[in-house]
């Protein structure tokens, strides 16, 4: 990923956009200008952008949903012309403006990708709604409003944005939209609703977890792992994976163990474990825990040890264990081992990476003032926030390869 000063111009949040078989089909970024009111480099910001997103080898639908929170900004990222795998949102009342028309079609032409971010006040002509592949609405928008008046609009896909629960995702489809965007988490599991077990792919990893903390020797962990041949496989996968960046490849779990070390393991196993579960919205639970935790290693920087790095990377993934295993957090810990910092912070009582998970949560919320408020609580610029977000999405991104 490339460095540079526009990334201190920034406030970055994030969300997936998630298809009608609850699949993550793309990454809306929302970006604020910082300070509120400035201009950042739209260009360097789209090199920026590019180096964590290239541009696929053949055409395809964009990966990535740019919601730009400040006109001037939009403007210049306009005239800065994106590439087509990254999908520019512009918002309807600016699209409506009867300027705005030969710059629409000027951009269709050049091969700009174009979401309409809202209804519009006066329906689109159709030549101009033509320009646009997704319509993103909110929470009380309706697609009804986009598309009935005119039947060439009916092939614009759209996203309900703000989605917070999975009964607000359900309703979104049940409404016709082919995608939403948010988090769509119902609450943690109440203790009397654990289920008391868990499958027995998960229990294997547990178990492995369990054996790594106590570092009990290759020959009493390998047969463990041995109990099913596509966790061993799965497990190969993430540390020859681009992400881990290893020197050589790794061929067993004992050469693993040797590579890294128990603590560097577990790290992994924790990302096993997680992928593990099974549900009808795993994949973007999934999609989260990864994330968090590699948001979390990243934002230790160069200030935290291989230990506290590892220890935040447990502690982001296993934040959405209780979604993905179905379990109260308290019945979890009792079953996971995790250092004492960890359990701090994921049963809500501060500690030294309470506050970093905070601001994970503002960033995934996109909230400008919570981002702000977080870095400035952990003495953080939003430099260095911003780049540990964008290595975080490129190695989660080339996990996921």
């Amino acid at each position: 990923m490339q460095d540079h000063p526009v990334l201190g111009q920034l406030a970055l949040g994030y969300a997936p956009v998630i298809d009608r078989q609850r699949r993550v089909s793309a990454l809306r970024l929302t970006v604020f200008p910082e300070p509120p009111g400035a201009t950042p480099d739209a260009a360097a910001l789209l090199t920026v952008l590019q180096s964590v997103w290239p541009a696929p080898a053949e055409p395809a639908k964009p990966r990535v949903v740019l919601n730009l929170a400040g006109e001037s900004l939009l403007q210049a990222t306009m005239a800065a012309r994106p590439p087509r795998h990254l999908l520019l949102e512009m918002p309807a009342f600016i699209a409506a403006e009867p300027a705005t028309a030969p710059l629409l079609l000027q951009l269709r032409k050049s091969g700009v990708t174009l979401g309409l971010k809202g209804v519009p006040r006066a329906p689109l002509p159709p030549e101009l709604l033509a320009c646009f592949q997704l319509c993103v609405l909110g929470p009380e928008e309706d697609r009804r409003a986009v598309i009935a008046n005119e039947g060439s609009a009916r092939n614009i896909e759209t996203a309900q944005a703000g989605v917070s629960n999975v009964a607000e995702m359900e309703a979104a489809f049940s409404r016709g939209a082919t995608h939403v965007t948010g988090w769509p988490w119902d609450a943690e599991p109440e203790p009397s609703a654990g289920r008391g077990s868990v499958p027995s792919d998960v229990g294997t990893v547990m178990d492995l977890i369990n054996g790594v903390d106590r570092e009990e020797p290759v020959g009493k962990l390998e047969p463990i792992l041995r109990r099913d041949p596509t966790l061993a496989f799965r497990l190969m996968r993430y540390l020859n994976s681009p992400a881990f960046g290893l020197p050589v490849e790794v061929n067993s779990f004992g050469h693993a163990l040797m590579l890294l070390g128990y603590k560097r393991l577990k790290r992994w196993l924790a990302l096993l474990l997680v992928s593990s579960a099974k549900g009808a919205n795993s994949q973007v639970q999934v999609f989260a825990a990864i994330r968090r935790g590699l948001l979390m290693e990243e934002l230790a920087g160069d200030f935290g040890n291989a230990e506290s790095r590892g220890e935040m990377f447990i502690c982001g993934v296993f934040s959405m264990l209780p979604l993905l295993l179905q379990q109260p957090m308290a019945e979890l810990l009792r079953s996971v081992p995790v250092p004492d910092a960890v359990q701090q912070a994921l049963r809500g009582e501060g500690g030294p990476y309470g506050d970093y998970l905070q601001l994970v949560l503002a960033i995934e919320s996109a909230s400008h003032t919570d981002i702000r408020e977080g870095w400035e609580k952990l003495m953080l610029g939003p430099a260095a926030v911003n780049r540990a977000i964008l290595k975080a999405l490129q190695s989660a991104s080339e996990l996921e390869t």
